[in-house]
């Protein structure tokens, strides 16, 4: 298969190879904390069964991140990426060992959302460092098939961590054990991927030393908002960039909404509500459907560029998007909802690949540090905005035709305005008056 093919060609690259090794296993310890966490939070029984109480959990765990993520943007552009990943992984190491001792020791407390909250803040930062440190390991006719392959087989690596966590907590009864013994498992995994990182060299993913910015650190950060600012001034700026993290928060927007509704569909509707284990299984079926959906696009996507450019591929997979949610408006039952699952994971796999290839594209490398900070805060936003209205919009079995008619209406309004964007970047020299960017790339 073409995809294999062009694996094989990346992977003959060290610097890509030694990343592509640090992302695949700590996607893999993603997963198993994210299942031990989903098994704690949403598939107990006494805990998390309508769709308020699941749209209140997606805000605790991600609300707090749209206003931190902003802070890894400057940071990524001066701390050696290589570092970030070495560190971060270290620090999940403790985080999640805590976690683990605290819910066998004392059960859900403040303490185990507080920590749960950095855990994933942590992640969130090191999924920025790989994405923007990725384009120093690949040359620049390659971004667009690394693009296809990376963030996919991360995520199918995460879905693989979470199928070993299952695997783990189906081998130690239910309670505090069974969740402590998963999250240490997860620790063990992110230990390895720290261990990996060690490989590459200190400045191999950037910044170079002559693009850091001269001031401290502690500035820096007391000018976090105006560095943001001249960041997202500087996308927007060049049209094509800003225009396509637009989509992806749009689209994540979507994908949210259906992503509570797959809980609850799995946990009320398709199963029985008191058997948890159950609604779990299910939820993870229609998951790894999804997880399918998002490797045809790694097969597709890469086949798709050779006729298109990755932004007429934004156009057509929201166009596909649309066609999954009046799949799911169509019927409640679980093969309809099976089919819808799988074309969704395909229109958002498919846009992100491309949305990825235009922001690494068109955006210098001194400013994608900024540029994926506010991709993360962006992605966070739109998930807790679209569980606050799924709260709103959805019955507590999780299906509703009229909110699927209406994303699907979203979509095509979303294709229909992104196809009037400009293709081609524009020549920005400079974000506002005083203030000099580089050459665009």
């Amino acid at each position: 298969m073409q995809a294999f093919d062009d694996l094989g060609r990346l992977l003959a690259l060290p610097g890509f190879r030694r990343l592509f090794t640090v992302r695949i296993v700590s996607q893999g310890g993603d997963g198993m904390f994210q299942i031990g966490l989903a098994t704690l939070f949403f598939f107990s029984p006494e805990r998390m069964a309508t769709a308020s109480g699941v749209a209140a959990a997606f805000a605790v765990l991600l609300l707090p991140f749209t206003v931190v993520g902003p802070f890894a943007g400057p940071l990524l552009d001066r701390w050696r990426r290589r570092q970030v990943l070495v560190l971060g992984n270290a620090l999940r190491v403790v985080l999640t060992l805590t976690l683990a001792v605290v819910i066998v020791t004392t059960g859900v407390s403040v303490a185990v959302y507080v920590l749960a909250l950095v855990t994933l803040g942590v992640n969130r930062f090191l999924l920025s460092a790989l994405s923007a440190g990725q384009p120093q390991v690949v040359p620049a006719d390659r971004l667009v098939v690394a693009n296809s392959l990376t963030p996919t087989l991360g995520a199918v690596s995460a879905a693989a961590g979470a199928g070993v966590g299952l695997a783990v907590g189906w081998l130690v009864p239910t309670g505090g054990v069974h969740d402590g013994v998963v999250l240490t498992v997860a620790a063990v995994t992110f230990g390895v991927a720290s261990a990996l990182a060690l490989r590459l060299r200190p400045d191999q993913l950037g910044p170079s030393r002559d693009e850091r910015p001269a001031q401290a650190l502690a500035d820096d950060l007391r000018n976090v908002a105006t560095d943001l600012v001249d960041g997202a001034r500087y996308l927007i700026a060049r049209r094509t960039p800003g225009a396509s993290l637009a989509v992806m928060a749009g689209q994540r927007f979507v994908y949210g909404i259906n992503f509570l509704a797959l809980i609850l569909i799995s946990r009320n509707l398709l199963t029985d509500p008191s058997d948890s284990g159950a609604g779990l299984r299910t939820f993870s079926l229609l998951a790894g459907l999804s997880f399918v959906g998002n490797g045809l696009a790694v097969v597709v996507t890469p086949i798709a560029h050779q006729w298109v450019t990755p932004q007429h591929w934004v156009v057509a997979a929201l166009g596909l998007g649309a066609v999954s949610q009046v799949v799911l408006s169509a019927s409640a039952s679980a093969s309809v909802i099976m089919v819808g699952a799988v074309l969704l994971g395909l229109s958002v796999q498919s846009a992100k690949i491309a949305v990825d290839t235009i922001v690494q594209r068109d955006t210098a490398d001194a400013y994608r540090g900024r540029a994926f900070a506010l991709y993360d805060m962006l992605y966070n936003a739109a998930f807790v905005g679209a569980a606050a209205l799924a709260a709103a919009l959805l019955p507590d079995t999780g299906w509703s035709r009229a909110t699927f008619v209406a994303l699907a209406v979203i979509c095509l309004l979303m294709a229909w305005a992104y196809s009037r964007t400009p293709a081609v970047a524009v020549d920005v020299r400079a974000a506002r008056p005083g203030a000099p960017l580089p050459d665009p790339v």
